[in-house]
């Protein structure tokens, strides 16, 4: 599996059910890695997009403890195992989980790819994503230039799990 994410210097990645930032690139990357595969995400992060409507040209799956939640033309799941036995109908390189705090915590140890939007900046944030960087398991393959967008520095970067790590 994948994960991807855009997080801030310290890694915190939203503010009261809202990503800190949106910049076009970034979403524009968060498409093309996306589009055409499947996405995992909890409840909250499914509610802050526009209308709550899933992402479209997207299996999305959606982990959520409420059983009687509805979600139009999403996959819904109630618990990680759940969740697992769901996923192994598809390539797990075509499986990205985009958040939020929660889910990325709970399926990181199943990821063996992060992409991550870099920004060179603090926000005001009450949701972090782990810090690959203080992690002995996730190795930076890669790193973009730096960019700017609205003064604020950003990179792009791959992370991979070492093998042998689960």
């Amino acid at each position: 599996m994948n994960t991807i994410v855009l997080a801030d210097r310290h890694w915190g990645i939203g503010y009261q059910n809202r990503l800190l930032i949106s910049i076009p690139s970034d979403m524009n990357f968060f498409r093309q890695k996306t589009c055409g595969h499947v996405v995992i995400m909890g409840r909250k992060t499914l509610e802050s997009f526009p209308r709550r409507l899933p992402l479209k040209k997207r299996v999305n799956i959606v982990l959520t403890r409420n059983k009687s939640y509805q979600a139009a033309n999403a996959i819904l799941v109630h618990s990680r195992d759940e969740l697992l036995e769901e996923v192994k109908q598809y390539d797990t390189h075509d499986i990205y989980v985009i958040g939020g705090g929660v889910v990325y915590d709970m399926l990181l140890p199943y990821c063996d790819t992060a992409y991550v939007t870099k920004i060179n900046f603090s926000y005001q944030v009450d949701t972090w994503f782990p810090n690959l960087d203080k992690m002995s398991e996730w190795r930076l393959v890669e790193e973009s230039e730096e960019q700017t967008c609205f003064d604020v520095e950003f990179t792009f970067r791959k992370y991979i799990r070492k093998v042998g790590k689960l």
